[in-house]
């Protein structure tokens, strides 16, 4: 079929569109900005579409000839007017996609009362309910999705490694249904047999957020202690999570709500419509998602998806303040990139990796992402992902890689590796960019200078080094 992909960035838009491929579909990608799945191992099997579904005049073009989409986007990371923004969206696309055969969703589990009802789960709901009224439809609701690199398993991964004993909201207690993301992706792409099905609730066992830190301790060999109290608000309790696991306050907020009441499958849809679909144990799911992490096999993850804003090609330098090293390495520039672009994550940064570690924590203190994200592959990069406080701007193997910070400062800033082959030799440029914003951003960059200085200093040095002795 010709199908098209929106969400072909997150997590699990990037995990099935190669799997479409596989099965023989023609797939087409609709993105706001193309740049950032450039590098993807897809990408030259896709046509790419540029077009924003909060700009409706700009999704014609992707739907010429489709017979098929998935929506596979929200705005759970993003501005606070989430729900009117991911109404917006869906009513664009509902409009747009007039004509299609099929839309396959992926919305979230409901709970039976909704008194107290997540906003977030709320908003999840209503997408799927514009787009059944507009589209012949396919909604499927999921629990927790588990697998390597999602949000919900790193909630429950850092929680149980780092805390032996922790006193959790009574809530924990409450049943809800995690998924396996391999089962997740065949309810995907098998719905492209059937004819629009309407809502269907998709899930494995039956475990309460407890049993689910318990039974990941039990994979790995660990004895927690976990007590509910009845205490802890959701949002503080996402707070909580936001300081102690990767996940960023925004995320963990949905996250946390969605576990403050039942969240459970109440019929048997999915297995009438879908009987080649057995959903694996979470135990099962948990083994695979670690293996894959061991092996360094994350295809995509969590803070992987595209983040807030356009990418700025930096076109314009009125107004930048820059700050360039250049030095000349006796390696090829094939070495040079690799050792560039291997820093990061537990990889760490070259030198003042404590200087590194504190920034993050202070980054964190005041909301931002800190270090905490790491990076997908200890040695490759892809535009749009995310690494450290970083976001993956600009991938040019083996002559460009360019970062754009996403922790909380006075402005905009990159870091960005150049190279050049001239005169036998590697010419290397580290630049630091710093857009500030009003005089809080002047002052912040010209009293951290001297500390800025010094350690890019010693990262171009240290860079140079190692690709001159060959170590990456």
């Amino acid at each position: 079929m010709d199908v098209l992909v929106t969400g072909a960035t997150g997590y699990i838009g990037g995990r099935l569109t190669p799997r479409l491929l596989e099965r023989g579909h023609r797939v087409r990608v609709l993105v706001r900005d193309p740049v950032r799945v450039q590098g993807r191992p897809w990408i030259d099997d896709v046509e790419v579409v540029r077009g924003d579904l909060l700009d409706p005049d700009s999704l014609a073009a992707a739907f010429s000839g489709i017979e098929a989409a998935y929506y596979l986007v929200h705005s759970m990371t993003g501005r606070k007017d989430f729900e009117q923004t991911d109404r917006r969206a869906a009513e664009h696309f509902a409009r747009a996609a007039q004509g299609l055969k099929h839309v396959i969703y992926l919305g979230g589990l409901q709970p039976e009362n909704t008194r107290n009802h997540s906003s977030h789960l709320r908003s999840r709901a209503e997408v799927g309910q514009i787009l059944r009224q507009g589209l012949p439809t396919t909604e499927f609701r999921a629990g927790p999705i588990i697998g390597s690199g999602s949000a919900s398993f790193e909630m429950v991964r850092y929680l149980t490694e780092r805390i032996p004993a922790m006193i959790a909201p009574k809530w924990i207690r409450n049943e809800v249904q995690p998924i396996a993301v391999r089962d997740v992706m065949s309810y995907l792409i098998d719905a492209l047999a059937h004819e629009p099905m309407g809502i269907v609730s998709i899930g494995a066992d039956r475990l309460s957020f407890k049993a689910m830190m318990q039974g990941y301790a039990k994979e790995r060999g660990l004895h927690r202690l976990i007590v509910p109290v009845p205490v802890l608000a959701p949002k503080l309790a996402a707070r909580w999570v936001g300081f102690v696991t990767p996940i960023t306050n925004k995320l963990a907020v949905p996250l946390v709500e969605g576990v403050v009441q039942p969240l459970l499958v109440h019929d048997n849809r999915a297995r009438e419509l879908f009987p080649r679909i057995e959903p694996i144990p979470y135990e099962r799911a948990v083994e695979l998602a670690m293996s894959k992490i061991e092996h360094g096999e994350v295809e995509t993850r969590w803070s992987g998806a595209l983040g807030e804003g356009r990418a700025t090609q930096l076109h314009d330098w009125e107004g930048m303040i820059h700050e360039r090293q250049t030095r000349a390495v006796n390696a090829d520039p094939e070495r040079v990139y690799r050792v560039f672009s291997s820093l990061g994550g537990s990889n760490g940064w070259l030198t003042w990796n404590w200087a590194w570690t504190l920034r993050g924590m202070l980054d964190r203190v005041v909301g931002g992402p800190g270090l905490r994200r790491g990076r997908r592959d200890p040695e490759r990069l892809l535009p749009g992902e995310a690494l450290d406080w970083w976001r993956v701007e600009a991938v040019e193997r083996p002559k460009l890689l360019r970062l754009r910070a996403e922790m909380k400062v006075p402005g905009r800033a990159w870091l960005q590796w150049e190279t050049k082959r001239r005169d036998g030799q590697t010419w290397l440029s580290q630049t630091a960019l710093f857009r500030p914003r009003g005089l809080p951003g002047v002052l912040y960059w010209y009293l951290l200078y001297p500390i800025h200085k010094l350690i890019f200093a010693s990262m171009v040095k240290a860079i140079a080094e190692r690709a001159e002795t060959g170590t990456d």
